[in-house]
Parts: structure tokens; sequence; C-alpha cells
């Protein structure tokens, strides 16, 4: 089997088991308050540990870009799928806050499940690795698992860069609800894959923090606050503005209530 055929089936694995384990909590948990924390902490960790293995697939293994920008776009159409209501993104939860879907102590307790979900994967995939299952996997071993930061601009950039493309995808979010539900996850997933595209040579195009934490923060070339700048603070800006925008300052220049926008109560899933 080829290089790109194991990462293949090993993010197929990762999905299968993630679902499996997401229907396991569903049928023990059924109607439990925490059983969504549960889920959280599983698809985030669905989340990191497949951008993992496709960091370093195009990285490591030096794949086509343009097989890697179809790989983007199938996982995360996989991902936007299957959350089944997990976040997977602080964003995500913040913005629930503010539309009081969710309490703040809520959200917090999400979060934290979070970053035990990216860290998870932090700890787990090396070890994945480390079996050598391929040819760039043993690549990645032999640097002990080194990895280098994708900043290739100015912080300013890089941070402008992650906040615009949380703007387009936020805005993205806010509006999916117009089209018919079938297109939501293929249009988000097209909408993400592009701004990998446009964005991706100067920041990486992460643009959600925790899935920057688990993958982006370990690598050596900056420091946890200049990392923390770039994708932490970039992206909470970006949602901040596109929110403003979109709930606040249109409704007001047209004369609208901004409960005109129609936006869903329902949570949104959010996967970068």
């Amino acid at each position: 089997m080829t290089d790109l055929g194991i990462s293949l089936a090993l993010l197929a694995t990762t999905v299968l088991l993630c679902e499996a384990t997401r229907r396991l909590i569903s049928r023990l948990f059924s109607g439990k308050d925490y059983a969504i924390y549960l889920v959280e902490i599983v698809s985030t960790y669905q989340l990191c540990a497949c951008t993992h293995e496709l960091k370093v697939l195009g990285e490591v293994g030096r794949i086509e870009p343009h097989i890697a920008l179809t790989l983007t776009f199938i996982i995360t159409v996989v991902h936007v799928i299957t959350f089944h209501g997990a976040f997977a993104n602080p964003n995500g939860a913040i913005e629930n806050v503010y539309r009081k879907n969710i309490t703040g102590k809520a959200a917090v307790a999400r979060i934290t499940c979070m970053f035990i979900g990216g860290e998870a994967a932090q700890l787990l995939v090396p070890h994945i690795w480390s079996l050598g299952l391929s040819d760039h996997h043993l690549r990645h071993k032999r640097f002990g698992f080194k990895c280098f930061s994708p900043i290739n601009g100015s912080l300013l950039e890089a941070a402008g860069v992650e906040l615009a493309c949380t703007f387009a995808v936020q805005a993205a979010v806010l509006h999916i609800h117009k089209l018919d539900e079938r297109l939501h996850a293929p249009v988000i997933a097209a909408v993400i894959t592009s701004l990998v595209y446009s964005g991706g040579h100067i920041s990486g195009a992460v643009f959600n923090p925790i899935m920057a934490f688990s993958v982006q923060f370990p690598c050596s070339g900056h420091t946890l606050l200049e990392y923390a700048f770039v994708y932490w603070l970039g992206p909470v800006i970006g949602m901040a503005m596109c929110i403003l925008l979109f709930d606040k300052i249109i409704p007001l220049l047209s004369g609208k209530s901004t409960m005109g926008l129609g936006i869903p109560v329902v949570q949104k899933k959010k996967i970068q």
C-alpha cells in the first residue's frame, strides 16, 4: 500500500472509531446532560488527529497540492456530518453564549473538553506514527516528530489571515441555513478549502484555536505568546467582527431588528 493509501486508511479508521464511540456514548448516556461533553472530547480528538495526519502527509510526504486540497475538502465534509452537535472550536461555544443557547459555565466546560481532546490527539498520534506504517511516518520518527511553524509572513500578517479566514467561515455559517440542508456540509467544506488554498502559505490557515493548540503550538519557530496572538486572538476577533457586522451594523443600517436575520437557534457545527 502506498504512503497516501496508508494515511487514508488511518484517517478512515480514526473517523470510524470516533463515530462508534459517539454512538456508544449516545446509547449509554442517552438523556444525560454530560453526554455532549464526552462527544465534544471525541469530536475534537477526531478533528485534531486527522489534521495531524494531513499535516505530516503534506510536509513529510510531500503530496501534490491538489491532492491535499481534495483531502481537506473530503475530511471537512466528514467532520461536519459526524460531529453530532459538538463545536470542536471555542468560537462555537463563545458564539452560542452570545446567542444565549448555552450558559457561560457550559461554554467553559465544553472548551475544557476541547483542550482535552486536542491534547489527547497531540499525545496519541505520535505513538501511531511510531509504528512506522509508512515511509513518511518513519522519516518523521527519525527526526523526533519535529515540526516547524507554518507562519511565513510577519505575525501581524499571519494574524490578519486567521482573522479574515475566520470572518469568512463565520459569515458562511451564519447564512448557511438559507440553503438546502443537504448542501450545508459541502458548502462549508468548499469555503474552508478555498481559504486553506488562499491563506495557507502565510499562516497555515488554521482559524481554529483548539486545532492550532494541538497541531501548531508544539512546532518550533515561534513562542507560545506569538502563536496565541496569531491563532487565538486572530480568530476570536474575526468571529466577533463578523457577528457585529451581520447582527448589529447591517440591521441598524437597514432598519431591521437583529432577529430579522433568521439565524436558527440550533447549535452550529464549527470545524475550522
